[in-house]
C-alpha cells in the first residue's frame, strides 16, 4: 500500500495566493491563468511559490478600486 504525503503551504505561499486575489480583484481580472502559472516547490516550511505575483497600484487600478468604492455607496443595509 502506498503511503499519502501531504504537503502545506507555506506562509509565503499563502501570502503568493493573497497577492494573486488582490491583483485580480484590483485589475478586475482572472485569477486562474495567476495561479496556474506558479512555479511551486518544496522546502522545510512547506510548498513554496517561486514567482509569486506583484501587484502594482497605478492610475488604472485605482480608478478600478474607487468605482468598486463608489458602487457600494448608498446600499446601507438596514437592521430592523
Amino acid at each position: 500500500m502506498t503511503e499519502i504525503k501531504y504537503m502545506c503551504f507555506s506562509d509565503q505561499a499563502l501570502g503568493a495566493v493573497m497577492m494573486a486575489l488582490q491583483k485580480s480583484l484590483m485589475e478586475q481580472s482572472d485569477i486562474v491563468p495567476v495561479l496556474k502559472g506558479f512555479k511551486i516547490t518544496l522546502s522545510e516550511e512547506g510548498l513554496v511559490v517561486l514567482n509569486p505575483p506583484i501587484v502594482k497600484f497605478n492610475d488604472e487600478t485605482q480608478k478600478n478600486f474607487q468605482e468598486s468604492l463608489d458602487f457600494g455607496e448608498g446600499s446601507e443595509v438596514t437592521k430592523t
